[in-house]
């Protein structure tokens, strides 16, 4: 074999050369978006004179964030204390609205008013609790000034009068612990001056309660210790089942939640009921009229009633919106009554 032939055909052998594959084209960046801030004006709602000009707020800022921002130009206004609206007439903003999210341009303008000093919901919650326990008290060791001088400091000679104080203090002692270490109490705060209405009706009312069942001259219930039994009965059962739904509803993974299922058969009762606490608050109290047999009890008790369904038709109106799948079969307050 000559040498052109070897040489052809090392040729005809050889691989082909690999062809360098295009290197991508770099990517060009993108423009960063420009942020738009917010001028919040902030007015007095009365005197609609300006108060604040607020420049260049995020539009992610929440109404907490601009009360924030207020309170630190108004040092006396803390923002609990701050009602900022759309509108004069309009409702107030909730703490947790966008500024983006509302219906206003670049330029928003809040109106303000001072709701006045507040208090912590907790802070209210033991002074309603507190007062009746005392003032219970002061009439079953019957002080002076309460009835007729020769009773000061008598103890009453029937048994279901001192049942009744233990009752009693046991209820108020257990929505102080509760309130301490159980509940869930959220950061809205009351104003002041409501305090003294809410406290007043419960601390008159305890005050008219124990004033005839701690009387000197206060007679048993008409069936004697059998309906003493009863309502003793009917009062604790109920009072264990109204601590029950309490640590449930502090147990649930959030507050939004609603509870399904639990080991509990106290808890049992949410199958039926939107508010099964105040199912049971009721019972207690019905209960302690059954055992003590007292008008200004069942007067109370009747009162109470009306206020809870209040609360309870409005909470279950709120849980049928907020839960696609609520169950229908629960009524607010009474199983398949009310």
């Amino acid at each position: 074999m000559d040498v052109l032939a070897l040489e052809a055909k090392n040729v005809n052998t050889a691989e082909p050369e690999k062809k360098s594959a295009p290197r991508p084209k770099p990517k060009t960046p993108k423009k960063a978006k420009r942020t738009v801030y917010f001028e919040v004006e902030i007015v007095d709602l009365k005197t609609k004179e300006k108060l604040l000009l607020l420049d260049k707020v995020e539009p992610t800022a929440t109404i907490l964030d601009i009360k924030a921002l207020f309170h630190k130009s108004y040092p006396k206004w803390y923002p609990a204390r701050q009602s900022l609206r759309l509108d004069p007439k309009a409702k107030c903003l909730r703490d947790e609205d966008i500024l983006q999210t509302l219906p206003v341009g670049t330029t928003a303008s809040f109106y303000f008013s001072d709701l006045g000093p507040q208090l912590t919901w907790g802070t209210v919650f033991l002074a309603e609790c507190v007062g009746p326990l005392i003032i219970y008290l002061m009439f079953y060791f019957r002080l002076p000034f309460i009835y007729s001088p020769k009773y000061d400091f008598t103890s009453s000679k029937q048994w279901v009068v001192h049942l009744a104080c233990m009752c009693h203090s046991f209820h108020y002692i257990k929505r102080i612990l509760e309130t301490l270490f159980v509940h869930r109490i959220s950061h809205g705060t009351m104003p002041l001056r409501n305090i003294f209405k809410n406290c007043g009706y419960y601390w008159c009312t305890a005050a008219w309660m124990a004033y005839y069942i701690n009387h000197p001259l206060y007679t048993p219930p008409f069936y004697g210790q059998q309906q003493v039994n009863a309502g003793l009965y009917i009062f604790l059962f109920c009072q264990v089942g109204n601590f029950s739904i309490h640590v449930a509803l502090r147990n649930l993974k959030s507050p939004g939640e609603f509870l399904t299922r639990t080991k509990n058969p106290f808890t049992w009762i949410f199958w039926l009921v939107s508010c099964p606490n105040y199912t049971y608050e009721v019972g207690s109290w019905i209960g302690f009229t059954v055992m003590t047999q007292c008008v200004p009890v069942a007067f109370f008790t009747l009162v109470a009633f009306i206020q809870m369904t209040v609360w309870a038709k409005g909470k279950h109106r709120g849980y049928l919106k907020e839960f696609r799948d609520y169950p229908t079969l629960r009524s607010s307050i009474l199983p398949f009554i009310l």
